[in-house]
């Protein structure tokens, strides 16, 4: 009887494909940007509330927009509600296109990122749960430490140098976009307690012909940007967070390329709003939501009232262990191998990345604890010493391997034959040329579908 051959093992965390690479590039170029933007940001941030406590509260209260729309917002408000709504429109179009074309657009590929970001948000929620409950607190902050801020990590190796090899940062980069995606779930969810069902049906109103102008193929900002904007505005007075608007059109946008395409619409917008989000929403978002008065006292707090060092422990031990453990597991029961020039230790470096929380979960702190000021911003004082506390663990460990890291980095930036390539990619050039063949053919079959779609009622994705 002939012995049937065994198939290939997956490579855990191995080479991307170029197309792909050369994606996770760019978003992480500007993502990391934005991080040290927003690192700038915080640090104003704690300057001015601790020597200038007075004018930071009088500015962050100040309320300014129409009232007659519900708008009569203050400024924290505006950066909570307004700014972040760009922060998760682009999320939402990063969300889809990973669903279409990148890590998640199959169930195989999907694994690793799912059960790793799954994993890396109910850990810290049982721990939050467990370490407040024992010690008498409020549970209503389980939430809080089960976000990552891509932006932060990025803008915590920038700062230290460490040069992560790309299926690390692609690992990260998908992680948080899977992290993004149950974190707009828990606010959804968890975090609407009134709903005003005519504002809300208005939205959803709005969003349907958001949806239908894209099928449509119609074009021009000036149509699209005061659309969401009333979307935006009438989601914020539906009492669902107004976040959820920016998602809900970032997920409509189409990010499948058709035929004569260099860049599709989704592709297209998020290059141009981008920039907007990590350089300006996110920054000034931390720049009015991370002022928190630090004493000896109220250091002493952030380790000693339940609600707090649980914030801290889910963020650091929580995150981590979800991450890593989530991540072993599906290598385990996928017998997917790590990749030879990778070990576990760089999988829980890379881990307790995950532990920096900061912005989202500043959001869900204010959220969690709206009706008490003091816990509030006890809890961001949390999120803050958490994500500091895992920024040094995880710069200590990546410094480690740090030059391990820079030799990988540098064989993958390799062109010496300056044809735009990688040499990495063309060491092996019929496997090189096989893989772009069947990109190539999984791109025109992609078109022909496209197409056949478009003559039988139109293109499902929209424009």
């Amino acid at each position: 009887m002939t012995e049937q051959p065994r198939r290939r093992a997956a490579v855990l965390l191995g080479r991307l494909p170029l197309p792909e690479r050369n994606f996770v590039a760019d978003a992480l170029r500007a993502e990391t940007v934005g991080g040290v933007l927003l690192l700038l940001a915080a640090v104003t941030a704690l300057i001015w509330a601790n020597t200038a406590a007075h004018s930071y509260e009088t500015v962050s209260d100040f309320h300014f927009g129409p009232a007659a729309l519900g708008l009569d917002l203050s400024v924290e408000h505006w950066a909570a509600d307004g700014l972040l709504a760009i922060f998760f429109f682009v999320a939402g179009i990063e969300l889809k296109r990973e669903l279409v074309a990148g890590e998640l657009r199959t169930p195989s590929a999907a694994v690793l990122p799912v059960v790793a970001a799954v994993c890396g948000m109910a850990m810290p929620a049982v721990l939050y749960t467990v370490v407040s409950g024992a010690g008498g607190g409020s549970l209503k902050g389980w939430a809080v430490p089960t976000a990552t801020d891509i932006a932060f990590a990025l803008g915590v190796l920038a700062v230290i140098g460490t040069a992560l090899p790309a299926a690390l940062r692609a690992f990260l980069l998908t992680l948080a976009v899977v992290d993004d995606l149950f974190a707009i779930l828990i606010i959804a969810i968890f975090f609407t307690s009134t709903i005003h069902y005519a504002a809300l049906a208005e939205a959803v109103a709005g969003l349907a012909l958001f949806w239908l102008l894209l099928r449509r193929g119609v074009r021009g900002w000036y149509v699209y940007v005061p659309l969401a904007v009333v979307i935006w505005a009438l989601m914020v007075n539906s009492g669902v967070h107004a976040t959820i608007a920016g998602v809900a059109m970032g997920l409509m946008l189409r990010c499948t390329r058709h035929e004569g395409e260099e860049q599709s619409p989704g592709e297209h917008i998020e290059h141009l709003v981008r920039p907007i989000s990590a350089g300006l929403a996110v920054p000034l978002f931390a720049l009015f939501s991370a002022g928190v008065a630090f004493s000896a006292s109220a250091l002493k707090d952030v380790f000693t009232t339940p609600e707090t060092l649980g914030v801290v422990i889910g963020l650091i031990a929580g995150k981590t262990i979800g991450v890593f453990g989530g991540t072993w597991l599906a290598a385990r029961f996928t017998r997917a191998e790590l990749n030879p020039d990778l070990r576990w230790p760089d999988v829980f470096a890379v881990s307790t990345l995950a532990g920096i929380g900061f912005t989202v979960s500043l959001l869900i702190g204010e959220l969690a604890f709206e009706d008490d000021p003091v816990l509030t911003s006890e809890v961001k004082a949390a999120v803050l010493a958490g994500s500091v506390i895992a920024a040094v663990l995880a710069a200590v460990l990546l410094k480690i391997r740090n030059n391990k890291y820079r030799a990988l980095w540098e064989d993958e930036e390799r062109d010496e034959d300056g044809d735009g390539i990688p040499d990495v990619y063309e060491q092996d050039k019929p496997a090189y040329h096989l893989r772009m063949a069947e990109i190539l053919e999984q791109k025109a079959a992609e078109h022909r579908r496209l197409a056949e779609s478009a003559r039988g009622g139109g293109d499902e994705d929209g424009a």
